[in-house]
């Protein structure tokens, strides 16, 4: 079983590669005759949204992988509906480079909106991946003893509390879409922190 573990994560560790890799193909200068120095700073300096937009998500997904690898210790087997689950997760990481270039492009623009929208509710189905992991680890009795049910079941209720934050966000963003995609960003701090605790719980249950 530990054997069909490892291969488990070793899957998922290559779809966020993939996810994280994919995020960077949008950056490119626009197609322009660029003949002096100061054409090419002007070039560079168009593109900076889309480079932001690069940075965020790729902590995005960082975070989310980070998050995914300690959930991942307090599960001692897979199941069926595990891998389902799991499989809805990485479903939403590697569809994020997709809102990530509409933000890179229009975000700083009269038609920001559907972009920031569209990020968001991506956040809010990955809250529900969040949500099937640790629910189906639950039902079907996969955690590594009763302080790994206890973590798995908090996992849970914050995944509820994700769903419920980015979907109030993605409908705000339809008339303050630059003030949504600056908490959005801000939001990510505290489930960075929340995955360091993971971390630490996880490694109080392994042997």
């Amino acid at each position: 079983m530990k054997h069909l573990n490892s291969r488990l994560e070793a899957f998922c560790d290559g779809v966020f590669a993939i996810a994280m890799t994919l995020l960077i193909i949008d950056i490119k200068l626009p197609e322009s005759d660029i003949q002096t120095t100061g054409q090419l700073w002007h070039a560079i300096l168009g593109i900076t949204p889309s480079i932001a937009s690069f940075l965020l998500s790729f902590i995005v997904v960082l975070i989310t992988w980070i998050n995914h690898h300690n959930h991942m210790q307090l599960i001692g087997k897979p199941s069926g509906s595990f891998l389902y689950a799991n499989g809805f997760l990485l479903l939403t990481v590697v569809f994020i480079p997709f809102p990530t270039s509409l933000l890179g492009e229009f975000l700083f623009t009269d038609h920001a909106s559907p972009a920031v929208i569209l990020y968001n509710a991506v956040l809010a189905l990955q809250a529900i991946g969040w949500i099937l992991i640790s629910r189906t680890a639950i039902r079907n009795q996969l955690c590594n003893g009763e302080k790994a049910v206890g973590q798995i079941r908090l996992n849970g209720r914050f995944g509820v509390f994700a769903f419920a934050l980015y979907s109030l966000c993605a409908v705000l963003a339809t008339w303050f879409p630059l003030l949504i995609a600056a908490f959005t960003t801000i939001t990510w701090i505290f489930w960075l922190i929340f995955g360091i605790r993971i971390k630490q719980e996880g490694e109080q249950l392994l042997p």
